[in-house]
This record gives C-alpha cells, structure tokens and sequence, in this order.
C-alpha cells in the first residue's frame, strides 16, 4: 500500500516526481525516497524517515534532479520505518521502489547472502535490486534481468526499476499491487494510483498481473514476463486534479463527508429509467439469465466495506428472499467456502485493489461461482478479476477513513437488490417504483443531515475527553453501530465498540458508566421500542447517552442526554442517513483531540498487502 511515482522523459523531474508523490501520500507515510539520474549519468538518492515534507525539505537542501527518476512513500512491512528502510534501495546500478510483499524473502536473502551480497536494510524490496543486479553481471539486458529476478520471486509486488547503465529506461512490473503507466508526448510515466499522473497526461495503460512495461521517452513495449508482446489500448481518464484537492475543507475527510450527496448521485443517475419504474445494470457485465440462476450471494470485504455488506444482506434477503452471507475478506478464503455456478460472490471494495479481497475473489473464481465487484476505480484488480462490475463512482477518496465510499457502496447493494428482485420476479412493479423514488430523494436527505452539522460538532466537544464508546443498533442498524465505533477509533484513537443492541445485557452493559457514553442508534422501525428499552437500561446505570433518531421523535426526548436528527427514508436507505452524523461525530472529536485526521497513526488507504 505505498505509493510509487516513476518518470521518463525531457523535463528535469524532481519536483514532478515529488508532487505525484503528495498525490498518493494516502497510502504510505512513514518514509519516502526518491532516486533521479543526474546530468553526469549518477543516480542520485535523497531518503527520509517519516512524511513526504520531510524528504522536500531534504531535497531543498541537497538538491537532486534529472529527466530519469522513481519516488516511494512507504508504508512499513517488513522493517521499522527509517532513513535505512526507505525506498529506493539500491545495488550497484539497479535502484528499485516496491510495493508489496515478497512472500520468499528470507530464502532468497540467504541465497544472496551466499554468493557474498551485503544487505543494508531490513526491507524484503532490497532482494529485488539484488536479483536484478545479479543477473545483469554478465551481460544480460535490464528487461531481462528483471524478469529473470521476479521469476524467484514469490508474493505481490508493483515495482519501478532504473539503472545508471541503462539512462534510456524505466521499467515497471506488477502482480496483485497495482501499477498504472501514463502515455505523454516524449515522456512516459508510472504510478501506483492515477491522481499521481493527472497533471501530465489522461492518457493512461493498467498492467495486468505479472506484465512489465519497458518504457523510453518516445516508445513503450508491454509484456508478459515471459517476454510475450501484449497489445493494450489506452484509456482516457475523466477525473481533473481538482477532485483530489480539498476544495476549501480543513481536511480530505470533512470534504468527501460533504460530498456523499453528489456521489450518491453520481452512482444512481442512469440506473433509473423508466419514470422510476425500472433499475438499469445492463452495463455491469452479467447476462439477466445468469442472474436468474442465482439461488446463494456471498458478500466479501474488509473494514467499511464489509459493514456495507453487511446492511447488504438485509437489503438483499429482504427484497430478494436469496440467501446472502457476508464474510471478511481475510478470513474467507481459509474456510473453503461452498460456492457453485448459481452463487453470486460480490467483492466489495473502494480501491478495488485490496489484497485479502482479491484473494477471495480468485477463490471464488475458482471454486466456479458468478463474481461481481462493487468498486470505486475503473480497471482496478477486483474490476478486472470479477466476471461483471458495478462501479460506485464516488471519485477519488483522499481520506484513509472510508466515508463517501461507504454510502456509495449501500447505493450500489441497493440497486442491486432491486436488479435482481426484478430479474427473479420478487418485487412488484409498484413497490419498484416506490423503492426507486425513495433512492432518487436520498441525496437531498443527506444534504439535510449535513446541514445539521454544527449541532453534530457541539456534541462532540461535550464528549471528546472519553476514553471508551459504546454504540449500539439494532437490525439493520447494526451495521451502522460498527460503522460509528470504527470511524471513532480511526481517526481520534479512542476506544470505541460496535454492539447489537440486543446483546448488550450478555457483556458490554458491564462497561457502562458516567464516563463510557452510549451512541445509540434508534430510527422509528419495528425495533424502536426495543431498542428504546436498551436506552433506558443505560441510563438507569448512569450511563450518557447520544440518541441519533429521526425527525419528531419525542420519546427518545425523554431520556437521552443528547440527540441527533435525521429525516425519515426506507428502511434499507435510513441507514446511510444514520451513518453521516456518526462520521461528522468521529470528525469533530478527532479534530479537537488534534490528531491527523487524513492520515491516522498505523493505517493506510489502501490495503494491498494481506
């Protein structure tokens, strides 16, 4: 999950590099480097432990630059976080940046080890540069000499690899990390992530895994690393660098909070049709008498996006009647699961680039099921991988707390709950276009919850000092309780659980006290009374509690110490309108405890390494 920018070309590129860098800082910060082949044809290295302003200012000081060069920002794997671990790493001419984990790192360290190479760093990415040195010692092409080296290689990895004996290339490889190539005019790129290249061109190639792109300032060759030529079209990107700015926000977090009524717009509009009468998939890429067949869903994610699912399976069992079930990522595959050609296993994730969720997609793939992706990046691993994908179109999301991502997902499951309720025959005209018209007035509901964001704030600084925070929902609302505890412990550090509120008597009452506040999620549904009764067995042991209800609620009134409004919608869409003052709540606290909201202590965006 770090981020690699690399450059060819005509133009001096160390700031070019270092500004395609703060672009993808979101997925590594604990260290950064940046390599670059002078006009004396020495490849110079500038490394920092820590974030990336640490290594601008190490190149304003010490000032590096030339027409060839690679950059890293690290997030830590193997090795502490140090000047020592950063990448570039280096063996004679080779220089290399990774992402990724090298799965047979040891074995072919003592391999190196015995035929006398010296290790300077921790790092499993310094066995890469030593490969590739190895096998150029006599005399062996620097294209081949990287695919001979990532022959040994066991694991995932995106590299960039440049050599002082070869000034006329810069080469990148890829399996299970992603890695994108940007196409300019007498310039070629690479990234991990496209906001890094947005600024120079749109114009942009994704490898697939285990292909190499061998890239010079007027040409590029893709590859299999079997030396296979592979024909790839271009594909022109849409976004503008202005989507990944903050747009005037404090923070990346606060701003795409902000932003979920567009994107959930964005992910709905063309998937209406009909006067709100019909859902519109035709363009995810699986046939209706597929569809049809589908007797058993399976939801897999990490994090945010598995308490998506999770609202997912309410939405689909209820509107579907299929069985649905919902797993971790990281835990599915070590289950071998029972899948067949009439499951649908839906893969869930923002990048689409998320290591475990990837593995269960192969997993599913090849235990013979029907896979889906529902994602935010267009030609993402889990895009490419899965037989049909759903795109959520929630644009860049900066922030390592997932927030707009997290609403587009619920759209997304949504939708297609009611796709397949009309395929299979389980939902009735009627109640279809009452379910559409419902999703199409979600977006001004948000922007109402949004509105009341002060109020949200207020509360937030009553309660900031607490240690420990319990949230309970029920039902369908459950989910939404995981999801406020999680974003509560990202970004502010302070302990936080999500609860059933059912369950609450069979452990997690024993926390309850003065200074433990209960966030307690309570629309007006058939558990409201139960859920009310939960509220009043806090509060009889001295317990706070935060009531997030909807609008004209007068009984919650009574006996909350705090409420947060919310307009009423659907049962399946109120959890999004639930959700939003849990993350405007989780903000406001982390800003006034002062920690770094967009980039919280030991997390990463984008999880690619399991």
């Amino acid at each position: 999950m770090c981020g690699i920018v690399g450059y060819i070309g005509e133009r001096k590129s160390a700031s070019l590099i270092l500004d395609g860098l703060k672009k993808l800082e979101y997925r590594g910060y604990d260290s950064a480097g940046i390599a670059l082949l002078d006009e004396n044809g020495e490849i110079q290295t500038r490394r920092t432990e820590g974030k990336l302003s640490r290594l601008v200012d190490e190149v304003k000081a010490n000032p590096c630059d030339g027409v060839l060069g690679i950059g890293h920002t690290r997030w830590a794997t193997h090795g502490k976080p140090s000047e020592t671990n950063a990448h570039p790493h280096r063996s004679g001419p080779v220089v290399v940046v990774h992402n990724g984990i090298i799965e047979n790192y040891l074995e072919l360290r003592d391999l190196l080890q015995a035929k006398g190479r010296t290790f300077l760093s921790e790092t499993d990415t310094e066995i890469i540069a030593h490969l590739i040195d190895l096998h150029r010692e006599n005399g062996t092409p620097l294209e081949e000499a990287v695919r001979r080296a990532l022959g040994q290689v066991k694991g995932s990895y995106a590299i960039a690899v440049i050599s002082q004996d070869d000034p006329s290339l810069l080469i990148g490889a890829k399996k299970a990390s992603p890695l994108v190539v940007g196409i300019g005019e007498s310039e070629r790129f690479l990234a991990s992530d496209i906001p890094a290249l947005l600024d120079h061109t749109r114009e942009m190639i994704f490898l697939e895994d285990e292909e190499m792109a061998v890239l010079g300032r007027d040409g590029y060759q893709i590859t299999s690393l079997a030396g296979e030529a592979v024909r790839r079209e271009t594909t022109h990107i849409t976004w503008t660098p202005m989507m990944a700015e903050k747009g005037g926000y404090k923070h990346f977090m606060l701003k795409e909070i902000h932003e979920q009524p567009r994107v959930i717009t964005d992910t709905v509009r063309g998937r209406i049709q009909g006067r709100n009468r019909e859902v519109y998939l035709e363009d995810i890429g699986i046939d209706e008498a597929d569809l049809k067949k589908v007797k058993r869903i399976g939801l897999v994610a990490c994090g945010t996006s598995w308490h998506a699912a999770l609202i997912g399976k309410f939405m689909i069992e209820e509107l579907c009647r299929i069985p649905c079930e919902v797993d971790l990522a990281s835990e599915f595959r070590y289950r071998n699961p029972i899948l067949s050609k009439q499951s649908l296993f839906t893969a869930i994730s923002q990048s689409g680039e998320t290591a475990d969720t990837l593995a269960a997609t192969e997993e599913a793939t090849r235990k013979g099921a029907l896979t889906l992706g529902i994602c935010n990046v267009v030609d993402s691993s889990i895009a490419r991988k899965c037989k049909g994908v759903l795109y959520t179109h929630a644009g860049p999301e900066i922030s390592v707390a997932s927030t707009k991502a997290f609403s587009t997902q619920v759209s997304a499951l949504y939708l297609l709950g009611l796709h397949l309720g009309k395929i299979q025959k389980k939902i009735p005209a009627r109640a279809m276009e009452g379910y559409l018209t419902e999703l199409k007035k979600l977006p001004l509901l948000v922007e109402d919850v949004l509105a009341r964001e002060k109020s949200v704030e207020a509360i937030a600084r009553k309660y900031s000092h607490c240690k420990d925070f319990l949230y309970l929902g029920r039902g369908i609302h459950y989910p939404v309780a995981l999801e406020g505890a999680l974003k509560l412990k990202e970004i502010s550090y302070i302990h936080a659980e999500g609860y059933p509120a059912g369950e609450m008597k069979h452990g997690p009452i024993a926390l309850i006290d003065e200074h433990c506040p209960t966030v307690v999620v309570l629309p007006r549904n058939d558990l409201y009374e139960k859920v009310l009764n939960n509220l009043e067995e806090v509060k009889a042991r001295d317990g706070k509690v935060i009531a997030v209800v909807n609008y004209g609620d007068t009984e919650a009134e009574k006996v909350a110490d705090d409420l947060i409004y919310v307009p009423e919608s659907s049962p399946f869409l109120n959890p999004i309108l639930m959700t939003v003052p849990l993350q405007l709540l989780a903000y406001h606290v982390a800003v006034i405890k002062g920690t770094d909201v967009d980039q919280p202590r030991n997390l990463a965006k984008s999880v690619t390494v399991e």
